[in-house]
Protein backbone atom coordinates (compact mmCIF):
# COMPACT_ATOMS: atom_id res chain seq x y z
CA UNK A 1 0.00 0.00 0.00
CA UNK A 2 1.06 3.80 -0.82
CA UNK A 3 -0.33 6.81 1.19
CA UNK A 4 0.37 10.30 -0.27
CA UNK A 5 -1.26 14.06 0.30
CA UNK A 6 -1.12 17.11 -1.38
CA UNK A 7 -2.65 20.15 -1.01
CA UNK A 8 -3.95 23.52 -3.49
CA UNK A 9 -5.06 26.90 -3.35
CA UNK A 10 -5.91 29.47 -5.53
CA UNK A 11 -7.04 33.25 -5.12
CA UNK A 12 -10.27 33.95 -6.55
CA UNK A 13 -10.33 36.29 -9.72
CA UNK A 14 -13.21 38.61 -11.27
CA UNK A 15 -13.03 36.19 -14.56
CA UNK A 16 -13.28 33.03 -15.10
CA UNK A 17 -15.22 30.34 -14.27
CA UNK A 18 -15.29 28.41 -10.89
CA UNK A 19 -14.76 24.60 -11.04
CA UNK A 20 -13.88 22.21 -8.43
CA UNK A 21 -13.81 18.34 -8.65
CA UNK A 22 -14.56 18.51 -12.15
CA UNK A 23 -18.06 20.10 -11.60
CA UNK A 24 -18.50 23.97 -12.86
CA UNK A 25 -20.12 25.96 -9.44
CA UNK A 26 -22.13 28.97 -10.21
CA UNK A 27 -20.76 31.49 -8.92
CA UNK A 28 -19.82 35.29 -9.76
CA UNK A 29 -15.70 34.49 -9.55
CA UNK A 30 -13.55 31.96 -11.35
CA UNK A 31 -9.83 31.15 -10.05
CA UNK A 32 -6.70 32.68 -10.80
CA UNK A 33 -4.75 30.04 -12.22
CA UNK A 34 -2.53 29.04 -15.18
CA UNK A 35 -5.34 25.94 -15.64
CA UNK A 36 -8.76 26.19 -14.49
CA UNK A 37 -7.34 26.12 -11.19
CA UNK A 38 -9.73 22.90 -9.79
CA UNK A 39 -8.07 22.82 -6.39
CA UNK A 40 -9.73 19.99 -5.56
CA UNK A 41 -8.28 18.12 -8.32
CA UNK A 42 -4.48 19.44 -8.24
CA UNK A 43 -4.50 18.61 -4.47
CA UNK A 44 -5.30 15.23 -5.54
CA UNK A 45 -3.03 14.96 -8.16
CA UNK A 46 -0.73 15.78 -5.84
CA UNK A 47 -1.26 13.02 -3.00
CA UNK A 48 -1.54 10.44 -5.86
CA UNK A 49 1.83 11.59 -7.00
CA UNK A 50 3.08 11.72 -3.67
CA UNK A 51 2.12 8.16 -3.45
CA UNK A 52 3.97 7.06 -6.48
CA UNK A 53 6.90 9.16 -5.06
CA UNK A 54 6.79 10.86 -8.80
CA UNK A 55 6.98 14.44 -7.37
CA UNK A 56 4.22 16.79 -8.07
CA UNK A 57 1.71 18.68 -10.03
CA UNK A 58 4.71 21.69 -11.05
CA UNK A 59 7.02 18.89 -11.78
CA UNK A 60 4.72 16.77 -14.22
CA UNK A 61 2.48 20.18 -15.47
CA UNK A 62 4.65 22.85 -15.29
CA UNK A 63 2.55 26.52 -15.34
CA UNK A 64 5.39 27.73 -17.41
CA UNK A 65 4.19 25.79 -20.15
CA UNK A 66 1.72 27.15 -22.91
CA UNK A 67 0.66 23.55 -23.21
CA UNK A 68 -1.39 23.76 -19.93
CA UNK A 69 -2.53 27.21 -20.11
CA UNK A 70 -6.31 26.95 -19.44
CA UNK A 71 -6.52 23.41 -19.42
CA UNK A 72 -9.48 20.90 -18.04
CA UNK A 73 -8.01 20.01 -14.61
CA UNK A 74 -9.70 16.19 -15.33
CA UNK A 75 -7.19 16.32 -18.35
CA UNK A 76 -4.24 16.35 -15.30
CA UNK A 77 -6.26 13.76 -13.13
CA UNK A 78 -6.56 11.55 -16.60
CA UNK A 79 -2.70 11.43 -17.16
CA UNK A 80 -1.83 10.92 -13.74
CA UNK A 81 -4.12 7.92 -13.37
CA UNK A 82 -2.26 6.50 -16.22
CA UNK A 83 1.07 7.19 -14.78
CA UNK A 84 -0.39 5.24 -11.66
CA UNK A 85 -1.73 2.78 -13.49
CA UNK A 86 1.83 2.13 -14.90
CA UNK A 87 2.98 1.57 -11.83
CA UNK A 88 0.75 -1.12 -11.34
CA UNK A 89 -1.23 0.60 -8.74
CA UNK A 90 -5.45 1.49 -8.13
CA UNK A 91 -7.20 3.59 -5.95
CA UNK A 92 -8.23 1.75 -2.41
CA UNK A 93 -10.01 4.94 -1.25
CA UNK A 94 -9.19 9.09 -1.07
CA UNK A 95 -10.49 11.62 0.86
CA UNK A 96 -10.78 15.66 -0.22
CA UNK A 97 -11.18 18.50 2.09
CA UNK A 98 -12.42 21.35 0.22
CA UNK A 99 -11.76 24.75 2.67
CA UNK A 100 -14.11 28.44 1.37
CA UNK A 101 -15.94 30.58 3.11
CA UNK A 102 -18.06 30.72 -0.78
CA UNK A 103 -20.04 29.20 -2.09
CA UNK A 104 -21.93 26.93 -0.43
CA UNK A 105 -20.74 23.48 -1.89
CA UNK A 106 -22.45 20.99 -0.39
CA UNK A 107 -25.22 20.39 -3.20
CA UNK A 108 -22.56 19.74 -5.67
CA UNK A 109 -20.27 17.36 -3.50
CA UNK A 110 -22.74 14.54 -5.33
CA UNK A 111 -21.51 15.29 -8.83
CA UNK A 112 -17.97 15.62 -8.15
CA UNK A 113 -17.62 12.02 -6.40
CA UNK A 114 -19.12 10.70 -9.32
CA UNK A 115 -16.82 12.79 -11.46
CA UNK A 116 -13.82 12.21 -10.18
CA UNK A 117 -14.51 8.27 -9.34
CA UNK A 118 -15.10 7.83 -13.23
CA UNK A 119 -12.19 9.21 -13.72
CA UNK A 120 -10.04 7.09 -11.41
CA UNK A 121 -11.80 4.12 -12.47
CA UNK A 122 -12.69 3.36 -9.17
CA UNK A 123 -16.53 3.38 -7.23
CA UNK A 124 -17.96 6.20 -5.45
CA UNK A 125 -17.81 5.09 -2.18
CA UNK A 126 -14.22 4.92 -2.34
CA UNK A 127 -14.07 8.57 -3.26
CA UNK A 128 -15.18 10.92 -0.01
CA UNK A 129 -15.46 14.61 -0.72
CA UNK A 130 -15.80 17.32 2.24
CA UNK A 131 -16.99 20.92 2.45
CA UNK A 132 -16.10 22.84 5.46
CA UNK A 133 -15.26 27.10 5.71
CA UNK A 134 -12.73 28.62 8.34
CA UNK A 135 -15.65 30.25 10.21
CA UNK A 136 -14.37 33.71 8.27
CA UNK A 137 -10.27 33.13 9.82
CA UNK A 138 -7.82 33.71 7.08
CA UNK A 139 -7.46 34.09 2.84
CA UNK A 140 -10.10 31.42 2.35
CA UNK A 141 -12.36 32.91 5.35
CA UNK A 142 -12.05 36.41 3.96
CA UNK A 143 -13.49 35.20 0.31
CA UNK A 144 -10.21 35.49 -1.23
CA UNK A 145 -9.90 32.09 -2.46
CA UNK A 146 -10.21 28.34 -1.86
CA UNK A 147 -7.93 25.49 -0.81
CA UNK A 148 -8.31 21.55 -0.21
CA UNK A 149 -6.65 18.75 1.18
CA UNK A 150 -6.53 15.48 -0.61
CA UNK A 151 -4.82 11.80 1.18
CA UNK A 152 -4.98 8.81 -1.12
CA UNK A 153 -4.44 5.28 -0.37
CA UNK A 154 -2.80 3.36 -3.21
CA UNK A 155 -3.23 -0.57 -3.28
CA UNK A 156 -1.43 -2.98 -6.02
CA UNK A 157 -3.47 -3.61 -9.09
CA UNK A 158 -4.75 -7.01 -8.65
Amino acid sequence: MRIGQGFDAHRFSDSGRLVLGGVEIPFDKGMQAHSDGDVAIHALCDAILGALALGDIGQHFPDSSDEYKGIDSRILLQRVVELMQQQHYRINNLDITIVAQVPKLAPHLPAMREILAQDLDTEVNSVSLKATTTEQMGFTGRGEGIAAMAVVLLIPQA
